[in-house]
């Protein structure tokens, strides 16, 4: 498969400083070579810079870096629209909010295809606010429901050309949402499987309900992994840490069902906080679960035994 490497430095939509750094971060921890060694082709197209920022006022005064946000919005957009041409673009975060700008231009292109646009967001979040809602105003938060057409954006962040059907999105792992988000989530359609419910259920079945659904619409798949899907215990490096999350046997799962089922046509790696890390495990696990996603599989990782027996 051919990939473009998209870096995305977004930082303003998080009140942690440091998640500029993930691109970097991911780079240094080896996804280009990770993903060439599984025979893709790879470019790295390098970073994105945000376009001109204009002032704006907005009824909410909770928010944060709106024109920013709303700049960087704008040129992430046309940057994934572009990387999407003819190959599989992934985008190195950055905060979420980065997924505004990626989900408006993979559901550009999508319809450019003729395709419907479905998207699996990995989050202990939603990040369904819209810019009234929002009581944090850490714009990270309003990325799904921005691209999902909810209301309140127009003439604050840039008119969409395609939304995307909020019935074809499916939330996993979530474990904390706020009010207003469940209700909006409910009433838009969206798929959503918390953590109890992979807890009862196994996150296997949950997934491959969703993945029929794709193939069956012959449709293209965009994948949005937050570091704080992950349990903290093995991903610490995320300013936004809820305990409970995903593990890692079920995170490869997910990862090696998704490669399996061919639909993956994008993918964004956000909120990884280097500053926060531990040696760099938590962007070594990233790339580990990219390469999952893109081919590699535990039978193709011989471990150097101490026992004798292998």
């Amino acid at each position: 498969m051919r990939c473009r490497i998209v870096g995305a430095p977004v930082q303003e939509g998080n009140s942690y400083p440091g998640c500029d750094m993930g691109p970097s971060s991911l780079r240094v921890a080896g996804i280009v070579s990770a993903l060439r060694d599984l025979g893709h082709e790879v470019e790295d197209i390098g970073g994105i810079q945000p376009g001109a920022i204009r002032p704006m006022a907005h009824a909410n005064p909770a928010l944060k870096a709106l024109p920013e946000i709303s700049a960087w919005t704008a040129a992430i957009a046309e940057a994934a629209y572009a990387a999407s041409e003819d190959a599989m673009p992934i985008f190195l975060g950055g905060d979420h909010s980065i997924s505004a700008g990626t989900l408006a231009g993979v559901a550009r292109r999508a319809a450019d295809l003729k395709r419907p646009l479905f998207v699996l967001w990995l989050d202990a979040h939603p990040d369904f606010h819209t810019l009234d809602t929002t009581t944090s105003g850490n714009l990270h938060g309003v990325p799904l429901a921005y691209a999902c057409g909810q209301p309140g954006f127009r003439n604050y962040f840039p008119d969409l050309a395609v939304p995307v059907d909020p019935e074809r999105v499916c939330t996993l792992g979530l474990r904390s949402v706020d009010p207003a988000e469940r209700t909006a989530l409910k009433q838009a359609g969206v798929t959503v499987h918390d953590m109890r419910a992979i807890d009862e259920h196994g996150i296997g079945a949950l997934l491959r309900a969703f993945l029929d659904r794709v193939a069956k619409a012959d449709g293209m798949l965009h994948v949005s992994l937050d570091v704080d899907f992950l349990d903290p215990s093995i991903a610490p490096a995320v300013g936004t840490t809820v305990p409970g999350g995903a593990t890692l046997r079920e995170a490869h799962l997910a990862m090696e069902m998704l490669s399996d089922s061919g639909l993956v046509t994008s993918l964004d790696l956000v909120e990884l906080n280097p500053f926060l890390d531990e040696r760099g495990r938590t962007a070594t696990l990233l790339v580990d679960l990219t390469a999952s996603l893109m081919g590699r599989r535990i039978m193709d990782r011989p471990t150097r035994s101490h026992s004798g027996r292998h």
